[in-house]
């Protein structure tokens, strides 16, 4: 299995996954329960660390489609520049809902707010990541490219 398919088997992970966090998180919070808030902050870090396998991967994935017919190396290096700002935002979030889940271990009044900046990196997170993941399939799909079956484009 090379890079590029395991870049392509983790790669949703962490767009679907801030988004399944945001939900949970955003709903404990709303809700004032404190055992969904745990639970979205633990979503929180879960995305986070497997966001790890699609950031690593993703320079060897690179490599292997660049000098492939019709791929353009500036959807790569955009697809790059975007999911690296996911990557660190989510890993901003996961960071501060691994504090959150410490100060809610000690029933410290600051988890709330913790907790509520972590929903919001992960939000973030969310359309930074859905925004690579749309780039980085502009790379291989060119029927979802602009002007796709345009006389030029046949």
């Amino acid at each position: 299995m090379s890079q590029a398919h395991i870049h392509l088997i983790f790669n949703h992970v962490p767009i679907v996954g801030s988004l399944f966090a945001f939900v949970l998180l955003a709903a404990g919070l709303g809700q004032n329960n404190t055992s969904l808030t745990r639970a979205g902050l633990v979503a929180v870090l879960a995305a986070g660390l497997l966001c790890l396998p699609a950031q690593l991967t993703g320079e060897g994935a690179a490599k292997i489609v660049q000098d492939m017919p019709r791929v353009s190396r500036a959807l790569i290096q955009a697809h790059a520049a975007a999911a690296e700002q996911g990557f660190w935002v989510l890993e901003g979030a996961g960071a501060l809902a691994l504090f959150a889940l410490l100060l809610l271990k000690n029933a410290s009044p600051r988890a709330r707010l913790l907790a509520l900046l972590a929903l919001l990196a992960t939000g973030l997170s969310f359309g930074l990541l859905a925004r690579a993941g749309n780039l980085g399939g502009l790379i291989r799909h060119t029927e979802i490219r602009e002007g796709f079956g345009t006389p030029d484009e046949l």
